[in-house]
């Protein structure tokens, strides 16, 4: 079996990971556009062009599912990706937890990118699945740049700033970029003082890839635990901050395409 991941930079990496422990033999491809971050400030047809690259190489491996682990990715360009892939290749795209984070009743935060926050895209998730829940959005400018590139001292500083505005007594928090899944922890200790003392947490990476499981035509073909890196269709390894993360070291040693 082989899983195509598709993100601007290392975001993908939680999916990946919830794959590779999910089907330890899952082959995965690796399809990023690290020089084109960050997504989040271009137009939507600058980012569905990007997507549609970053896609493009990934299914020219002819993996079996094709995950869209980003955000950004997901609303502005879902539609286009999934018009020209399926039905020969599932696309599954990734959404903020919104719903099973409100069905808890208490506070809820949405951590997510600046363009992101206040988006229709976002309002609507609430509205539609917010319930009579209190949702805050709290926006995390430079987050994802900086988890990107392994700054600590940007990811500290964009943390506390984001943790500071997270309103007390918040008992779940969502994680609307794959970025932030990969410093969850750090996150999670800057909000813990003043947060519930039973705040849940909230990412996308396990549910998107049991989902990219159940749509893999044939589940019971085998694969072999390799890693293949795509940088705008470039083979190519983890850039070096990769290696900072729990996450990619749940991964094999990356293979070139061939």
């Amino acid at each position: 079996m082989k899983i195509a991941l598709m993100d601007s930079g290392i975001g993908l990496l939680a999916a990946a990971a919830a794959l590779r422990k999910l089907r330890p033999d899952v082959d995965l491809v690796l399809s990023s556009d690290p020089a084109s971050m960050p997504w989040g400030p271009r137009t939507p047809e600058e980012i569905t062009d990007l997507a549609l690259g970053c896609a493009r190489a990934a299914a020219a491996l002819e993996p079996d599912a094709l995950v869209v682990a980003c955000n950004t990715a997901s609303v502005h360009a879902l539609a286009a990706l999934r018009a020209e892939l399926e039905p020969a290749l599932p696309v599954i795209g990734t959404v903020p937890a919104i719903k099973p984070a409100a069905v808890l009743g208490g506070p809820v935060a949405i951590w997510a990118t600046p363009v992101t926050t206040g988006s229709a895209y976002q309002r609507g998730l609430i509205r539609d699945f917010g319930g009579s829940a209190d949702v805050t959005e709290v926006a995390c400018p430079g987050l994802a740049d900086a988890v990107e590139h392994g700054d600590d001292a940007a990811i500290t500083a964009a943390i506390a700033d984001a943790a500071a505005r997270t309103p007390a007594g918040t008992s779940a928090l969502v994680l609307g970029c794959t970025h932030y899944e990969l410093v969850a922890d750090r996150i999670r200790a800057a909000v813990a003082l003043t947060a519930a003392p039973d705040l849940v947490f909230h990412g996308s990476a396990e549910a998107v890839a049991a989902q990219a499981l159940r749509r893999v035509a044939d589940p019971s073909r085998t694969g072999t635990a390799t890693t293949t890196v795509l940088h705008a269709g470039v083979p190519a390894s983890l850039p070096p901050a990769a290696a900072l993360y729990a996450e990619s070291r749940a991964l094999v040693a990356p293979t070139l395409a061939v």
